[in-house]
């Protein structure tokens, strides 16, 4: 049930591997373990593309690419989730990440009063801190909840196929 959940609306290899971003990776999209949907597959991809996109990096669907390569996860499923953060989310999703910075460095949080260049250097410390934090939390429920998620599927699927074989069969 998961798998063909999962198939159904992650992007085909075809569609990836003309994607303009991902030209830098060439041949290695033919490796098919980047494609499987399987749950430690698609459970490390949920962290990659959540971890990446809610970073304040530039790029973060090509960081995203690497890194499932790297690790040998779904590389359609992490290059989804990249888009979490979006031009609408921008705002809310990083400064939700700089007030949580700021709270853990102990800085009161500051609204924009004065802006100059040496404000805005100093409030990237407390972003990427944030950052890091909620990115880290956000990639590891996300994982869990895959995780979660395959196995109540799976379990759903054992408990419907026990029934389906205790029922008595109808002779005429």
């Amino acid at each position: 049930m998961p798998k063909r959940l999962f198939r159904k609306y992650l992007p085909s290899p075809e569609k990836l591997r003309g994607h303009r971003s991902l030209k830098f990776l060439g041949e290695i999209l033919s490796d098919p373990n980047l494609w499987h949907i399987n749950r430690h597959s698609l459970a490390g991809a949920a962290f990659i593309g959540v971890f990446t996109g809610l970073l304040p990096i530039p790029m973060q669907m090509g960081l995203a690419a690497f890194l499932a390569v790297r690790f040998h996860c779904n590389l359609p499923l992490s290059m989804v989730l990249v888009w979490l953060s979006n031009p609408l989310t921008y705002v809310p999703v990083f400064y939700f990440n700089y007030r949580i910075g700021a709270w853990l460095m102990g800085l009161p949080p500051h609204h924009g009063e004065g802006i100059t260049t040496a404000w805005f250097l100093q409030q990237l410390v407390p972003l990427w801190i944030g950052s890091l934090i909620v990115a880290l939390v956000a990639g590891l429920l996300s994982y869990g909840a895959v995780k979660v998620f395959w196995r109540l599927a799976v379990v759903r699927s054992w408990k419907l196929r026990s029934r389906k074989r205790r029922k008595p069969v109808n002779e005429p």
